[in-house]
């Protein structure tokens, strides 16, 4: 599994730049024109690959020391770009794919989300292995509706939570750092109503730290962008295996076509985890047609990691099909399936 994750154990291990300080070190040219940063943003994507083989390969003594000794940070960077035009994405907001169009500086979205509200933050001992101990930090308010949600005492309510400033919240994931986090982690709910939000945080962390998103990945094709450059590991909830499903247990509509879209953009663009929480009675309609897919479109040396620890809790009970926990031969029967499809990294 290492050599899949390798370039996240390195950041970890500060032997290399996260991709957010590789960002950070390329200059970009400033304007006022949305489309033309827009414009100057996909031409540094597609340079950063070459960018980020060079930068993050300077070690100094086996460590990265002197982070800003390594190159002068430019007055405007690849990583400003991308806070400037999500700030304008907010006010037109099509973070996620339901593309609401709203300013959500005076109206809340489908998500429900206005101000980022921060439901807590903790060094998490739960998460795999390879991101233990993690800052994750958790926000209220989520782009889905899922009946079964397991935190939905914050997903489903956006306003619960504290505000924490850009500088604060920055602050604390330095103190993170030097207290031993491998990572930080964003997740929720989901992230991705408050990616402006997260974005400019990072701009202001000293620390080489690995980003973590921890995500839904129901991401419109624009925040993918933004996130390609900036995010070290995709720790991705792939739920299901079919848009019918979705839509009736999430109220998300075109969700192969959206989440595997992002699945194949963040595998190109980083290193990837795959959670998929096994549903009673979804066994077929779900966890095998989603595991076909993710071999045929990933591959298999994608990390996956299979999960049984399903709990009817929120609405699941109105739910006949997923109103009890799955057997141990469900669980069972979808590990010997991904197993036979010949993914070499299961957890």
């Amino acid at each position: 599994m290492e050599h899949v994750l390798s370039k996240y154990l390195a950041v970890m291990a500060n032997q290399k730049l996260a991709r957010h300080k590789v960002a950070s070190m390329m200059e970009a040219q400033d304007s006022d024109d949305t489309n033309s940063l827009w414009e100057e943003h996909e031409r540094l994507r597609s340079d950063f690959r070459q960018r980020y083989r060079e930068l993050s390969t300077f070690i100094q003594h086996e460590k990265i020391i002197h982070i800003n000794s390594i190159e002068p940070k430019p007055s405007f960077s690849y990583l400003d770009i991308k806070v400037k035009i999500a700030e304008a994405m907010f006010q037109n907001c099509n973070f996620c794919e339901k593309t609401c169009g709203v300013n959500r500086r005076f109206e809340k979205g489908d998500c429900g989300v206005a101000d980022p509200l921060i439901a807590s933050e903790f060094m998490h001992v739960g998460e795999e292995p390879p991101l233990v101990p993690s800052h994750t930090i958790f926000f209220a308010g989520c782009n889905f509706r899922c009946v079964f949600c397991q935190n939905w005492d914050i997903s489903q309510n956006p306003g619960r939570g504290n505000i924490l400033n850009e500088k604060d919240l920055a602050s604390i994931i330095e103190k993170r750092r030097t207290a031993g986090s491998r990572n930080v982690n964003f997740v929720g709910g989901d992230p991705t109503p408050n990616l402006h939000y997260i974005l400019r945080t990072m701009t202001m962390v000293s620390e080489n730290i690995p980003v973590v998103w921890n995500s839904n990945m129901y991401l419109s094709e624009d925040a993918m962008h933004l996130l390609d450059g900036f995010t070290d590991v995709y720790l991705t909830d792939f739920k299901y295996g079919n848009n019918e499903c979705a839509l009736r247990l999430s109220d998300i509509p075109d969700y192969m076509e959206v989440v595997g879209r992002n699945h194949k953009i963040a595998w190109q663009a980083g290193e990837m985890i795959i959670r998929h929480l096994v549903l009673p009675n979804h066994v077929e309609c779900c966890s095998k047609p989603l595991l076909r897919w993710i071999y045929q479109n990933l591959g298999s040396e994608v990390v996956l990691n299979i999960m049984g620890q399903y709990s009817p809790v929120f609405k699941a009970q109105e739910c006949k099909d997923i109103s009890r926990i799955p057997t141990s031969r469900e669980i069972g029967e979808v590990i010997r399936y991904a197993q036979k499809l010949g993914f070499n990294n299961l957890i």
